[in-house]
């Protein structure tokens, strides 16, 4: 359904899109260069010149190096699983923080410690008293929304948001922003900006895109190169102030089938380039001086060792001048390889591999297939001289230690007053307006007004994936002391103007308020932790609709402001509510939500609705990939779509049939709300191999070997409560249909989650396994670790994934991908079974050998 009352502005984006890049607030656009159905690859201009003295420069240090620290260079190691005292041995290039990495395992750690760190590995590599080269070593990091790893920070909308502003030159100062803060915290590299241009909003890194659009796309990718790095020819490019940009992930990431992270883009050479490349030419254009290799396959081949891509097409055809970067062990999925030993990913084209914990093992196996010829010595000293220019160019080797440096160890830029401010002003712009009933907004700030919801006061949710940890799980308010909640962002406007913000997140009060603003969303996620199976927001959980309609029904007028990292098919919501709010992920400024939401004290406007739709609304939860451009293209709000105070707000009742059939599940969720997840059944067997399937409770395993009865943890019955008799041997296990792969998931520290409460401890041997059928199980002495829980309280117990694969399990083909078994008297409460990030495990049980 589209809205005559805008269809103006959206007509007129589109007919600016066919012309150029979108760019309507004053930015220097760089047009998409033309191509060819022969060749669709454009031609780009690598905007630095030959520099003869550097060349120079860069040939006598290669003619001092050993092959030893050639491939040093060529190894990038995660500072979890990579020490200074290593760094010294074995000369690396580089080394990461992995979204779960931080200074003493910690993900608090201070901005203090993130520099003494960094100081830390600089001053290995530059230490020669062990013998070997004085090279200094690049320190990367997912500085994606903001340096988003460090407590106080600047968190700037995710890219989602920011595509709704349509505002590059606002792109180009989050970059600058993002670099300050970076180099302050000792780092000088980042991996961003991510130019993917989602096709299918299931996609868990869907928020990572600007727009479905590529001409949206294309005008950000190198207004934000810019800003990170520095403008080519100015006197500011790559100095102190400035890092380096990982234009990222080269290519077609966005279009995967069935929106699967990690998995394979089916499509033709020339829509590849079309829609995928699209931000790379602008990048390179720009300078980008690193380009990251992705996770993801086009039509069957992995990207890392695609050479008529990475090597034929990115650094031939398209000129780039910089290096490639593999992402986490993304080598280690390329056909015949493994993440410690993958010749063919440098025979491809990378040129740094993202090593993370497989760095030891890589170096090794590099420098055996360089001595063999397998790599040539042509493909190797390529490889160095790329790296080696970047450095250059960057002056590392000048630098001096990281604190020393323009601003490191400046903490009092990270959250600045003035960096806050402008991303203030990005949630502002990134807000789309969807309904406005009766133009009940905006609100007088004079009133008694009511903000509940499970997000009205979690900078956490607010902020999303990418948040101080990998999954952005797990944080607390005290974690972002430059910060404001919605919450309080509302209540600080209010109480200037004489009224009054409630904060009731269950939306009960004691005095009936004027109106309500009710903020809910998706909770944080990150890669392939948010794939969805349909866009369905919370199917079977309606807490949040019961929410507005209960403040309906005493007749509070409800503004809903909604968070999440994709369009999702919430009519009922949209139904319920007064006014309806795309919110996005804003970030650490909930106070520039409040901006727009509330007139001045005198009843003026204070800032009107500017974000417009960069990603199509779904007319259902069915409608996952229906994108600007293409034949059938039919969504609820169309791209570009965002009303404004002058707009008619009024919205038509929408349908409420979600398009669903009941068969679809959750992504990586094995059991939840009283059932086992779709695919999967919940059985009882004994030692024998007799076995129930349970359909319903309360159900019995031969009389008492193992009873099962309803129990309430967060809802009425949402649970199992599981009671082995002690009279033998009884397994409670969740079979799949089919066999999972979990392969993906397994490659970093993704964990098997149970949340239980011991109702009587374990009086004997008790285990956790998962199955693939004969031969390749694994089991996990679960007992010791149980006997040590309160009884009666829920908690969460946590597995690696690779430790089960470490105890003989092959996670590429689970059919029973959890199983709780004991012969002894034994009673458990069991609530969801799903996989998570690894601070989400209040217990973790021990690896085998560990």
């Amino acid at each position: 359904m589209t809205h005559d009352h805008a269809t103006g502005r959206t007509g007129l984006l589109m007919a600016a899109l066919l012309l150029t890049l979108v760019g309507c607030k004053g930015d220097d656009t760089t047009a998409v260069p033309a191509r060819t159905d022969a060749n669709p690859w454009p031609q780009v201009a690598w905007p630095l010149p030959p520099d003869p003295a550097l060349e120079k420069r860069i040939t006598d240090l290669m003619g001092t190096m050993t092959v030893e620290e050639k491939v040093g260079q060529l190894v990038q190691g995660d500072i979890a699983s990579i020490t200074p005292d290593d760094l010294r041995r074995y000369r690396l290039g580089s080394i990461l923080a992995g979204g779960n990495s931080d200074p003493g395992g910690r993900y608090d750690a201070s901005p203090a410690e993130w520099l003494a760190l960094a100081d830390a590995f600089y001053a290995a590599s530059m230490d020669t008293t062990q013998g070997g080269k004085a090279i200094p070593v690049l320190f990367g990091i997912d500085a994606v929304h903001g340096q988003s790893n460090i407590i106080g920070a600047t968190l700037f909308p995710h890219n989602i948001g920011l595509g709704a502003t349509r505002n590059p030159a606002l792109l180009r100062r989050i970059g600058e922003i993002t670099a300050l803060e970076t180099r302050a915290t000792g780092m000088e590299w980042t991996f961003a900006p991510t130019v993917a241009v989602p096709q299918d909003d299931r996609w868990g890194r869907t928020y990572e895109g600007y727009s479905e659009s590529p001409e949206v796309v294309a005008s950000y990718a190198g207004a934000m190169v810019e800003g990170l790095q520095g403008k080519v020819g100015s006197p500011s490019f790559l100095d102190g102030r400035h890092v380096i940009a990982s234009v990222k992930h080269f290519l077609g990431d966005g279009g995967t089938t069935d929106g699967k992270d990690q998995g394979d883009t089916r499509i033709s050479e020339a829509e590849l380039v079309r829609l995928h490349a699209a931000g790379y030419p602008p990048a390179i254009a720009a300078g980008a001086q690193t380009a990251m290799a992705s996770f993801n396959s086009v039509n069957g081949e992995k990207m890392h060792g695609h050479k008529a891509y990475l090597t034929d097409a990115l650094k031939g055809r398209m000129n780039f001048g910089g290096f490639v970067v593999g992402d986490w062990n993304g080598h280690g999925q390329v056909k015949g390889c493994t993440t410690t030993d993958c010749p063919a990913t440098i025979n491809a084209g990378l040129d740094m591999a993202m090593a993370s914990d497989s760095w030891k093992g890589f170096y090794d196996t590099t420098l055996a297939a360089v001595k063999a010829g397998t790599i040539t010595q042509a493909r190797l000293d390529d490889a160095v001289r790329r790296i080696l220019r970047v450095k250059m160019r960057l002056g590392l080797f000048e630098a001096g230690k990281p604190s020393s440096r323009a601003v490191g160890g400046q903490f009092a830029l990270i959250g600045a007053p003035a960096h806050r401010a402008v991303a203030r002003q990005a949630v502002r712009e990134s807000l789309v307006l969807l309904k406005n009933q009766g133009g009940v907004l905006p609100l007088s700030p004079k009133q008694r007004i009511l903000v509940a919801g499970d997000g009205a006061n979690d900078v956490g949710k607010q902020a999303g994936g990418w948040t101080l940890n990998w999954q952005g799980t797990g944080t607390t308010r005290k974690d972002f002391p430059n910060a404001d909640t919605i919450y309080e962002g509302i209540a600080q406007q209010a109480k200037a103007a004489g009224g009054e913000a409630v904060l009731a997140v269950d939306g009960r009060y004691a005095t009936k308020p004027d109106v309500a603003v009710v903020v809910f969303g998706e909770n944080p996620y990150a890669e392939f932790q948010g794939d969805l199976p349909t866009l369905a927001y919370k199917p079977g959980d309606d807490t949040d609709l019961a929410l507005i309609k209960r403040l309906k029904a005493d007749g509070i007028p409800v503004i809903a402001v909604f968070l999440s990292g994709r369009p999702l098919w919430v009519n009922r919501e949209i139904n319920a509510a007064d006014a309806f709010v795309a919110a996005w992920l804003p970030g650490s400024e909930g106070a520039g939500v409040a901006d727009v939401l509330l007139r001045k004290p005198d009843g003026s406007v204070q800032h009107d609705f500017k974000g417009t739709l960069s990603f199509s609304w779904p007319r259902s939860a069915t409608q996952y990939a229906n994108n600007v451009g293409q034949k059938d293209y039919d969504p609820l709000f169309a791209f570009g779509f965002g009303l404004t105070y002058a707009d008619n707000g009024n919205l038509a009742a929408l349908p409420e049939a979600s398009g669903l059939t009941g068969n679809e599940g959750a992504t990586g969720v094995f059991f939840t709300r009283g059932d086992a997840g779709a695919g999967m059944a919940l059985r009882l067997e004994g030692s024998t191999g007799q076995g129930v399937t349970v359909t319903q409770v309360p159900e019995s395993l031969d009389g008492d070997l193992l009873h099962v009865t309803g129990v309430d943890h967060l809802a009425q019955e949402d649970g199992r409560r599981l009671a082995w008799s002690g009279k033998g041997e009884a397994i409670v296990a969740l079979q799949s249909h089919t066999p999972l792969d979990l392969q993906r998931e397994s490659n970093g520290d993704l964990m098997l989650l149970t949340t239980l409460r011991v109702d009587a401890a374990p009086q004997g041997e008790a285990w956790l396994r998962v199955g693939c059928g004969t031969g390749c199980s694994a089991r996990i002495a679960i007992g010791p670790t149980l006997a040590t829980l309160p009884v009666g309280q829920w908690t969460r117990v946590g597995i690696p994934l690779k430790c089960l694969a470490a105890a003989g399990a092959d996670i590429g083909k689970l059919d029973r991908p959890w199983s709780l078994a004991t012969a002894g008297p034994m009673t458990l409460s069991v609530s969801r079974v799903a996989l998570g990030a690894l601070n989400e495990a209040q217990t973790t049980l021990a690896c085998p050998g560990a």
